[in-house]
């Protein structure tokens, strides 16, 4: 669970809406440090191949369709989430996908 501003946001809720886009293969979303909210929604995203994906059309997507509380802040587009040897997506290495990446910030 990630606790933005007081609000608890469940990441396996944000990460159903987001892999309903049609352009959005796979993603994990998890919480970053953050000094105002304690905690922002992030997404590392693996978009369809060949699609022409960028953050503007996740944004718009989750804008319809989340709280403003649960829309991720931060976003880095992947080609492949790190995962162990069982398969699971390695929550600790998405996070460091972010610092890496210098992943944008999206205010509401």
């Amino acid at each position: 669970m990630i606790i933005t501003g007081g609000s608890n946001v469940y990441p396996v809720e944000v990460e159903g809406v987001l892999r309903s886009h049609p352009s959005i293969q796979d993603v994990c979303v998890v919480g970053l440090p953050d000094r105002s909210w304690g905690e922002i929604v992030a997404a590392a995203v693996v978009p369809v191949a060949g699609s022409a994906l960028d953050e503007e059309e996740i944004v718009r997507f989750a804008a319809q369709r989340l709280a403003s509380y649960k829309r991720p802040r931060q976003f880095v587009l992947v080609d492949d989430l790190p995962r162990n040897a069982y398969g699971k997506i390695v929550g600790a290495a998405v996070r460091d996908l972010f610092i890496r990446a210098g992943s944008s910030r999206v205010e509401s």
